[in-house]
């Protein structure tokens, strides 16, 4: 009699998580696994049109452009290309102003013809003269830091911050002519430098046509004086006349 060696399998009940284990452990591959979404996931179109119906409206103020151009009202639009315009002007002027105050710098302060150049050269021609340092500093040896140099009187501590008076003109030949004026002082006695340059048609450069040193009980000192001598430069004489 055959004897089966075979032992039976108890039954059991498994819930489908366990039958979907013992599934796997035999090494059978199920068909599909999917698993179903919750219900509160999905998202019916209904709701984002709702939610975009809802959205803050984009006004001159909000508008940060994150809303799409063509999700606009004609409204909307019109309040984007507004702010755009308000934006766009005041990067023009910011530009503008910019250009303005390096033209300004460029032409009171950096440029070789400006009024501040002009002054430091003439102050240190005054201070570099052993003449004008006599007078002001008295006798004896004097360095250029003895001489102090600046503008107009002013409410300001800061020499540096005065004004100085100059004026530019330019006569009936295109000659341009400076005039300045300011002030020094030394250990002794303060002065008054005048200073006269000209610029001809045609030229880059300013040259000097009179610059002198004022002290108060003192004779006028000339540092330079073309007005005196004449310009042979420019002064000629045809068929026995002389003409200017």
């Amino acid at each position: 009699m055959a004897v089966s060696l075979t032992r039976p399998i108890a039954q059991t009940s498994l819930s489908p998580l366990h039958n979907s284990l013992f599934v796997f452990r035999a090494g059978l591959r199920p068909a599909a696994l999917t698993t179903p979404l919750p219900p509160h996931s999905i998202r019916p179109a209904a709701t984002d049109a709702a939610s975009a119906a809802r959205r803050r409206a984009v006004t001159v103020v909000n508008d940060t452009g994150r809303v799409p151009w063509q999700e606009l009202s004609t409204g909307e639009k019109a309040a984007r290309t507004t702010q755009q315009t308000f934006n766009l002007g005041i990067l023009l002027v910011g530009i503008l102003g910019t250009g303005g105050v390096a033209t300004v710098l460029w032409l009171e302060v950096f440029s070789s013809d400006s009024k501040t150049a002009v002054f430091n050269r003439a102050a240190d021609r005054v201070r570099g003269d052993p003449k004008c340092r006599e007078l002001l500093a008295g006798e004896g040896l004097h360095s250029k830091r003895d001489i102090k140099a600046y503008g107009e009187p002013s409410w300001s501590r800061w020499a540096r911050n005065r004004t100085i008076a100059s004026r530019v003109e330019t006569d009936k030949m295109g000659t341009e002519h400076l005039h300045m004026h300011f002030y020094v002082e030394g250990e002794q006695a303060k002065g008054t430098v005048t200073l006269h340059m000209i610029r001809p048609s045609g030229e880059k450069e300013f040259e000097y046509w009179m610059l002198a040193l004022d002290v108060p009980g003192k004779q006028r000192y000339y540092l330079e004086d073309r007005s005196s001598k004449g310009d042979q430069r420019k002064h000629g004489r045809m068929f026995g006349v002389r003409w200017n």
